[in-house]
């Protein structure tokens, strides 16, 4: 195959989101298509075979679109855009995805194109599943778009709920007020909000009351009006709590359940809160669902490839536990 180059004008700032610290960036795109890249000036040069050189190229082009959107660039990014490019556009996000300009370090920009239709999910419909392994955002994107409707106004509290069978316990026994016992269950959504608002914006919020924790158990008998509310891990909610929680939806208010339905803790996996109730509403009005895969991954390599390994077992004849009631059958 004939070898050919092509150079790219690039202004600093698109310069610099391509060629990453250390040019850790321009590293990861060699290695993936075999191509060289080099900086002369005002710009890149990609050298390399016709295909590896498009490839290279759309990688390039979707860092600079998320750069001019405002979005930090970071190595999970262009994982994500290699990933697309080998698959031919698939897992690539839209031309044009919605941005949320709210990140501590700059706009937020979905990665994949699972994660620009879940964005678009959340903002058409007022009950949204996002469901699927570790590391796709799913929750990350709810707390940010959440985070955004709140800080415009769109709604007057943030409400994160999940239920607490991890603990093996009750929380009544656990020290501390109510947010002391259910932090350590909510430390990925703390974590994603710190990072999206600032640790002193959450804290002030939480004083207000504009952002809210509470177990599942402590939303029954309770209607959430002009709330987001983030239902999360929502695979070990049984299904009694699930539909006490979906009916907490009052005026003005939205919800996001997210969970994995391969990571159920609960002593019957068949009590699935969530795989019933995907079973149940996935064709509801108002309702909208985005599974994410292990493509989608984009919190670490090795996440997607340790997702995979998992798949795989399962399809040599390893199924995942019956979600189902015998008794529907």
């Amino acid at each position: 195959m004939a070898r050919d180059s092509e150079f790219l004008a690039l202004d600093d700032r698109a310069l610099r989101a391509v060629i990453g610290p250390n040019s850790r960036h321009v590293a990861l795109i060699e290695d993936a298509f075999k191509v060289l890249i080099e900086s002369p000036g005002g710009g890149v040069s990609i050298n390399g075979g016709a295909r590896d050189r498009a490839n290279a190229k759309a990688v390039i082009a979707g860092l600079i679109q998320r750069a001019e959107k405002g979005a930090e660039i970071n190595e999970a990014d262009v994982r994500a855009g290699i990933g697309a490019a080998r698959g031919g556009g698939k897992g690539a996000h839209s031309t044009d995805p919605m941005a949320l300009p709210i990140g501590k370090r700059g706009a937020i920009v979905p990665k994949t194109n699972a994660q620009a239709r879940y964005l678009e999910t959340l903002a058409s419909c007022e009950l949204t599943f996002g469901v699927g392994p570790a590391g796709t955002g799913k929750t990350f994107l709810a707390a940010a778009y959440g985070a955004s409707l709140l800080r415009r106004g769109q709604v007057d509290r943030l409400v994160i709920t999940r239920p607490a069978v991890e603990a093996g316990e009750k929380l009544g026994f656990l020290p501390g007020d109510l947010n002391e016992k259910v932090d350590p269950y909510l430390a990925p959504i703390w974590e994603a909000l710190n990072d999206i608002l600032g640790a002193e914006d959450v804290q002030r919020r939480r004083d207000k009351g504009e952002i809210e924790a509470a177990p599942i158990a402590f939303m029954r008998g309770r209607t959430l009006s002009h709330a987001f509310i983030i239902v999360d891990e929502a695979q070990n909610t049984s299904r009694l709590q699930m539909k006490m929680v979906l009916t907490r939806l009052g005026e003005g208010a939205r919800m996001v359940v997210t969970g994995d339905p391969s990571q159920i803790d609960l002593l019957n996996p068949r009590d699935s809160g969530l795989a019933h109730a995907l079973k149940i509403l996935k064709d509801v009005k108002g309702v909208g669902v985005l599974a994410f895969e292990a493509q989608d991954v984009v919190r670490h390599a090795m996440v997607e490839r340790i997702v995979r390994a998992y798949d795989a077992d399962a399809a040599r004849g390893r199924p995942a536990p019956d979600l189902e009631d015998p008794s529907e059958r």
